[in-house]
């Protein structure tokens, strides 16, 4: 079983940028994907962004230009860079890994956005 543990959610201004982290239990070298996701109030979870073992990366279409993910093998961790917040980037931020041993899910970390 692996465990996330998301970091680094908070209050921040419209223009305000954030970092979210994603510690894995396990090596990063072991999980194929790694992908962070969100929920808003009374909206379903959405994918923000991934990255493959290879450090390929995919960006929902509303990100792209602001959100870079990235990974440090050695630290067994996943970010996602957060600039040029907007109030519709407010909700729970959601790590998921996916590999041989199955897919999991972080517990979350909220993102609000305001002024």
């Amino acid at each position: 079983q692996v465990r996330l543990v998301e970091s680094g959610g908070g209050l921040v201004q419209p223009g305000g940028s954030l970092r979210l982290s994603c510690a894995a239990s396990e090596s990063l070298g072991s999980i194929n994907v790694m992908g962070w996701y969100r929920q808003a109030p009374g909206k379903q979870r959405e994918l923000v962004a991934t990255i493959t073992r290879a450090g390929d990366t995919n960006y929902a279409n509303s990100v792209k230009g602001r959100f870079t993910i990235s990974r440090d093998n050695a630290e067994n961790t996943v970010y996602l860079r957060m600039n040029s917040l907007k109030p519709e980037d407010t909700a729970v931020y959601y790590c998921r890994s996916m590999g041989s041993s199955g897919l999991y899910w972080g517990q979350g970390t909220q993102v609000t956005v305001s002024s």
